[in-house]
């Protein structure tokens, strides 16, 4: 606890001497942040492998060659998002002029989750940076292995007083939050983000929540299916289903379900030939593990179903039918599981889902616009793909985040930097001339010129 109230103090003293400030200390730091994570690549995928064995190529994918792009689009357009924006000034303010002057919150607090445990702390990171912030960092403890390497380069690149790196678990999760930070970037369940968010508002400090929930990935009759097969398989496929806009289940046209479902199986066999998983990742700890197999217990396996707790594998599994009411459709699954569900009218789709909890990613898979534009206009979520999945969140253009309980708040690229940036607002006028209207007394005649001045 004293340690990193001491941490905190001490970050917050050394963004009051405005060192982090100018564009060129931003630009310097995350070219260290860049070098940092270039020059250490075997090192992050060695603490990958370990925690969760992913591959290198995987490794690189969905975590390193992520936060590579984001650090150089941040550094490539860092001048013009740091600039201050002239606005328009509407006549009755002449001759005052008005412009927006961006400004870094302070010192913010960055928690991160385990399932992509090296970006999703390094990319918030990025956008903190690039707005001239100091921060804290808290890894997953789940992660230990990427936690102790994210805390070790840290360490080497950057003194602890501009980006500092808290390890360990819900004991130092509690001291963090008693601290008062000018900004806090959680990703992770939505339990702990409550909690974040309560502990948060004892300040009255701002909030950025990154949560998940159950992302629908809808097959119409009209739809490619070999390529949507494809495509779903390998959203599921990522990091083995740990991924938080993952296709949860699939809600697929009853006229079509028999062939998608086949192509599913296709290509859930051409994806590791000979049922080789050498290289999938493992389910994280044994308490996921244990809920994952208590998931399709009852259900109707009809593709995989197999697992190993030594190695904490657990085999692409697809369940068909499922109904709505069972347990697997009462929680963000997080792992190599597909349910798939039928649907007749699309309305009655729509009408389901607007019910249910906005989730944070929807897929659909369609030829027809009307029915593109019906999914899109009716039915609220974070972002998504048509005939795609997760692919949305690799375009740095994008911003990403939740609506409603999947999160709220968006970053990636400018988005970033706008997230852990105050816009602060300036009209500035000159002494003359100075209108009298708006000067006691309020009279009858002004008020008069006040309302032909104001149309």
């Amino acid at each position: 606890m004293d340690e990193i109230k001491t941490i905190v103090d001490m970050q917050r003293r050394f963004f009051l001497s405005g060192k982090t400030l100018p564009v060129s200390q931003r630009k310097k730091a995350l070219q260290s942040l860049l070098t940092m994570v270039d020059e250490n690549q075997q090192m992050i995928f060695d603490a990958l492998f370990t925690d969760l064995h992913k591959s290198e190529f995987e490794s690189y994918m969905t975590e390193v060659g992520i936060v590579l792009t984001e650090i150089r689009q941040a550094m490539k357009n860092l001048d013009a998002w740091t600039s201050v924006k002239k606005v328009r000034t509407p006549l009755y303010l002449f001759p005052s002029k008005s412009s927006v002057y961006p400004e870094p919150y302070g010192t913010v607090l960055i928690m991160a989750p385990w399932n992509y445990p090296f970006q999703l702390c390094l990319v918030p990171l990025i956008g903190a940076l690039a707005a001239g912030n100091t921060a804290v960092l808290k890894p997953s403890a789940y992660a230990p292995a990427v936690s102790r390497c994210i805390a070790e380069l840290i360490d080497r690149y950057f003194p602890s007083e501009y980006i500092a790196v808290t390890e360990g678990g819900r004991e130092e999760n509690s001291s963090l939050l008693e601290q008062h930070f000018d900004l806090i970037f959680f990703t992770g369940g939505s339990r702990m983000g409550k909690i974040v968010m309560e502990s948060a508002a004892k300040n009255l400090t701002p909030v950025i929540l990154e949560l998940g929930g159950k992302s629908p990935c809808i097959v119409d009759q009209t739809a490619d299916l070999k390529n949507a097969s494809r495509k779903i398989v390998f959203g599921k496929l990522l990091n083995a289903g740990q991924t938080c806009v993952a296709p949860d289940y699939l809600l697929v046209h009853e006229s079509v379900k028999d062939t998608l479902v086949r192509n599913l199986i296709e290509e859930f066999d051409k994806a590791f030939p000979g049922k080789d998983y050498s290289d999938f990742p493992a389910i994280i700890n044994e308490k996921h593990f244990d809920r994952l197999n208590r998931l399709i217990r009852d259900e109707n396996v009809i593709y995989g179903g197999n697992s190993n707790r030594d190695r904490r594998f657990f085999e692409p599994t697809i369940l068909f039918p499922v109904q709505w009411e069972t347990p697997v459709m009462q929680e963000e699954i997080f792992g190599p599981i597909l349910p798939v569900l039928t649907y007749e009218n699309l309305d009655d789709v729509i009408d389901r889902l607007r019910k249910l909890p906005k989730p944070l990613a929807l897929y659909l898979f369609t030829e027809d616009r009307k029915t593109e534009k019906k999914i899109i206009e009716n039915v609220a979520f974070g972002g998504g793909c048509m005939n795609d999945t997760v692919m949305h969140l690799s375009n740095p253009n994008l911003g990403f985040g939740g609506i409603g309980e999947s999160g709220m708040g968006q970053y990636h690229g400018k988005n970033s930097f706008d997230s852990f940036t105050h816009y602060k607002s300036i009209v500035k006028t000159p002494v003359w001339p100075d209108l009298p209207i708006r000067y006691h007394p309020y009279t009858k005649q002004n008020l008069n010129r006040l309302k032909r001045f104001l149309k």
